[in-house]
């Protein structure tokens, strides 16, 4: 939803009452109070956008489509997305003619503070399309134009190769999630970490299980590392993610919960990112593999 000013054309200049486009797209409305004496009487509009990528994996494509068929004839609000604004409580054939319309688009949620494609063919700058946060390689990172997950992808050859980012979000602000395709790695290896604070994805070094160094701020008792039973470093692609509801830590690998456990609050940082290296750029610790579809969103979200 996007709120902007609206100059108000001829009819809506004796109109003082909210009113909704036939199509359900906009509302108009009038302000009928001042802000610092500013504003009583100016006219607004809000601009309705169905929440068309059901798994918020960028595209709208058959994982969403298929979701929607799974709902068809019941209530369900996360896939009524027409008529707009609200949907009329069953998913039918408005749904798909909304879905449809969106088929194959890119669809940037505003929660998605960060998105590194990594789908660049050369050069040193690694485009953040969500955030503007580009990042800049260092060592001899290479771009693969194919064979990535998603087009293209980083290889790193767990020697000296990294991205550098600038700070994108401190984790003691709140709920935030980051998610990314990997592929090879050895135990011990880093997949993401915050400059000199904590490793945010990375392999445990004794059998190459996921695992997150992010752990409440330093006190009496600090909790371990959280760490999953599924092994990321068998040479298979696989789409992991850290995922902080407040008072959760989730480790997901796959799309399933991995690990989880309950934490008050975690540890902040204003630094910014190394991806494909730990916290203190250690020796041994680089990643040696593919990096792929690197997000990071400023809320929960199930990767």
């Amino acid at each position: 939803m996007q709120l902007s000013l609206y100059p108000p054309p001829g009819q809506w200049n004796q109109f003082f009452g909210p009113a909704l486009l036939p199509d359900g797209s906009t509302l108009y409305f009038r302000a009928s109070l001042d802000w610092g004496g500013f504003g009583k009487g100016d006219f607004w509009q809000v601009k309705f956008t169905p929440i068309v990528d059901f798994n918020s994996d960028g595209i709208v494509d058959i994982a969403d489509l298929v979701a929607l068929i799974e709902h068809w004839g019941k209530e369900e609000p996360s896939c009524d997305i027409a008529p707009l604004p609200l949907g009329d409580g069953r998913v039918d054939v408005k749904d798909l003619e909304m879905l449809m319309s969106y088929w194959q688009q890119e669809i940037l949620p505003p929660e998605l503070v960060a998105y590194w494609k990594l789908d660049e063919t050369q050069g040193s700058i690694a485009t953040d399309i969500a955030g503007g946060n580009d990042g800049t390689l260092s060592g001899e990172p290479l771009w693969q134009t194919e064979g990535g997950q998603v087009g293209g992808a980083l290889q790193l050859d767990g020697v000296d190769d990294c991205l550098t980012t600038p700070f994108i979000l401190n984790p003691a602000d709140g709920p935030f999630s980051i998610v990314a395709w990997i592929k090879g790695g050895v135990p011990g290896q880093v997949i993401v970490s915050q400059i000199d604070s904590a490793d945010w994805l990375c392999a445990d070094p004794s059998e190459g299980r996921l695992m997150t160094s992010l752990v409440p701020p330093a006190g009496r008792i600090v909790p371990p590392p959280l760490v999953s039973e599924l092994v990321i470093t068998d040479g298979n692609w696989h789409r992991i993610g850290f995922v902080w509801d407040g008072s959760h830590r989730k480790l997901y690998v796959d799309g399933v919960v991995a690990a989880e456990d309950t934490q008050a609050a975690l540890a902040g940082s204003v630094n910014g990112l190394y991806i494909g290296c730990g916290k203190a750029m250690e020796l041994e610790i680089f990643w040696s593999g593919l990096i792929d579809d690197v997000r990071i969103y400023n809320r929960a979200v199930s990767p």
